[in-house]
């Protein structure tokens, strides 16, 4: 088999068809409209403009223009206008897929992912109100310590490392012990 037939095969391994549908249901309650019935996944978003409609549902005025018509070249600016729209609404850089993940199909596992990354992060939006997607963040558990507690902490053993009241295993010999013979 080819590398690029292998690349492809483990990329399409990496899909999750119950996660392309939960995306897919997500953005449809958001846009109050369903996908074209017999068009793929992939195919409905390559062209960037439902990513923006998205966007500009969250978070209104977030790509202020979608473009509709034109070449390959305006459709994928509508992709990298999505891009900087959720990186602006707080998604972490390193969970946005590339442009050619999504144009050329190259990686639908990357999307899908940066879609829950959307998902998860409209969680910390309170004027969002919407639909979610995917699990609810986990929130900072502030505390803090008198100078009392810490220091009785500091004279507390830890015993994440396990404790063996000073025990060890100096002494004991299991087994011959090693012998090392020069010149044979």
């Amino acid at each position: 088999m080819s590398l690029e037939r292998q690349v492809r095969a483990k990329l399409a391994s990496k899909r999750n068809p119950e996660q392309e549908k939960e995306a897919q249901t997500w953005i449809e309650t958001i846009l109050g409209a369903k996908f074209p019935p017999g068009e793929l996944f992939e195919d409905v978003l390559k062209d960037g403009t439902v990513l923006c409609q998205v966007i500009n549902k969250l978070k209104p005025g977030s790509v202020p223009k979608i473009n509709t018509s034109g070449g390959q070249f305006k459709m994928m600016e509508n992709i990298t206008n999505f891009q900087a729209a959720i990186k602006a609404y707080g998604v972490v850089d390193i969970d946005v897929f590339q442009t050619v993940d999504l144009w050329e199909k190259k990686d639908i596992a990357q999307v899908v992912s940066t879609l829950y990354a959307l998902g998860r992060e409209t969680y910390r939006h309170p004027e969002w109100n919407g639909p979610y997607l995917g699990p609810k963040p986990s929130e900072e558990c502030k505390r803090d310590f008198s100078e009392e507690v810490l220091k009785a902490g500091q004279t507390i053993v830890g015993l994440q490392a396990g404790s063996n009241k000073g025990a060890s295993q100096s002494g004991q010999n299991i087994g011959a012990g090693r012998k090392i013979l020069l010149g044979k």
